[in-house]
């Protein structure tokens, strides 16, 4: 039986308890589990064949958290206004009647704008020529009236907006404000001398699973024609450009440092955002039916939100979940960051290994309260 490495501060034998439950109910089971509270390091586990706590791997859509943290910094700096149009800033998005969609309701899926006939090059992912092409497709319904999760163009729709607000790539911004000044082992677009590190997500395509139709709504929003969501970040060429959807490589740790860094500030450094940017930025802005998915979401501007589907932490909390289970969210009520990152994807759990663990982390801080 796999045992798990790391440690847990006093107060969290539960967490760990339930950490070592997974890797003895699953010889394959790999994974890593970060916790940060109030700034400080609780949890670091790593369990699991070929994973060390120095691994990193693809984490998929919590790809997405990461790069809307650059979002709110664009917000706090007042670059960036929540309430202007797209428009606004990008006056080419006008097109086929989406002058009037607001910033914060095209971060939140409201845009229906899922994607491009025969799909995109994954060398235009995090270019403006992808931009371009999004910025003259119709709608797929009316524009701010509904909402249904944007898979992988919500990258492109954040991206663009840093170049034509910062005049920088999301990417690079990350890299200056956010992963180097706050050591954060998490990349949007992995450095060369950063690959031996990387172990490949192992997934298992479902010979069983139905023909998606990649003229459909659901073809177009996961980019059917040209690849699979689960691929992109075993793809060398997508993990070195950082594609903010899904294309963020890391450790769980660099996930649960950088949630906390966020909102707590870590060694003993403030929070790089404000109270009011915390509160713009995570402020549910749609629940109900996602159009994209047929199930129940949440989203507050780009990141997710809990519900009783995904019941990952208090009304407070926000992050991202990623197409293989991962998860990164921060949670202020309990003054949480959290990172959970597993080798191989999971499917079919509810609640999933990650909520588990979640709860365990938030269980055992109101006992320590």
């Amino acid at each position: 039986m796999q045992t798990a490495q790391g440690f847990v501060a006093p107060g969290y034998e539960n967490v760990l308890a339930l950490f070592q439950s997974f890797l003895a109910e699953d010889p394959h089971y790999s994974a890593q589990l970060a916790v940060y509270r109030e700034g400080s390091p609780a949890v670091s586990l790593t369990g699991g064949p070929d994973m060390a706590p120095a691994t990193i791997t693809g984490a998929y859509s919590c790809s997405k958290g990461v790069g809307a943290m650059v979002i709110a910094l664009l917000v706090q700096d007042g670059l960036l206004d929540l309430d202007r149009t797209m428009a606004y800033y990008w006056p080419e998005f006008a097109a086929h009647g989406k002058d009037r969609l607001l910033v914060r309701e095209a971060l939140s899926h409201q845009a229906g704008v899922m994607g491009v006939d025969g799909g995109f090059a994954l060398e235009e992912f995090t270019t403006a020529k992808a931009a371009a092409r999004l910025a003259v497709v119709p709608p797929a319904w009316e524009p701010g009236r509904h909402f249904g999760y944007h898979a992988l163009t919500i990258g492109i729709l954040m991206e663009e907006l840093c170049r034509r607000t910062a005049g920088e790539a999301l990417q690079d911004l990350y890299d200056r404000l956010i992963r180097k000044p706050e050591g954060v082992d998490f990349f949007l677009g992995l450095p060369e001398d950063e690959e031996p590190r990387y172990r490949e997500v192992v997934y298992q395509e479902d010979p069983g699973q139905p023909w998606v139709d990649p003229l459909s709504l659901e073809g177009i929003n996961s980019n059917a024609p040209v690849s699979t969501i689960m691929e992109l970040p075993n793809i060398r060429a997508v993990r070195a450009a950082g594609m903010s959807a899904a294309g963020g490589v890391g450790s769980a740790e660099g996930l649960a440092r950088l949630y906390a860094a966020a909102v707590t500030g870590v060694d003993g450094r403030e929070a790089f955002l404000s109270a009011g940017t915390i509160q713009a930025m995570s402020r549910e802005q749609v629940w109900g039916l996602d159009r994209s998915s047929g199930l129940d979401n949440a989203f507050a501007v780009v990141f997710m939100k809990p519900h009783p589907s995904r019941n990952f932490g208090s009304h407070r909390a926000f992050g991202h979940e990623g197409a293989n289970a991962a998860l990164g969210f921060v949670d202020p009520s309990y003054g949480l960051g959290f990172g959970y990152i597993p080798r191989r994807a999971e499917e079919g759990r509810t609640p999933g290994r990650a909520h588990r663990l979640a709860a365990e982390v938030r269980r055992s801080v109101a006992a320590l309260s």
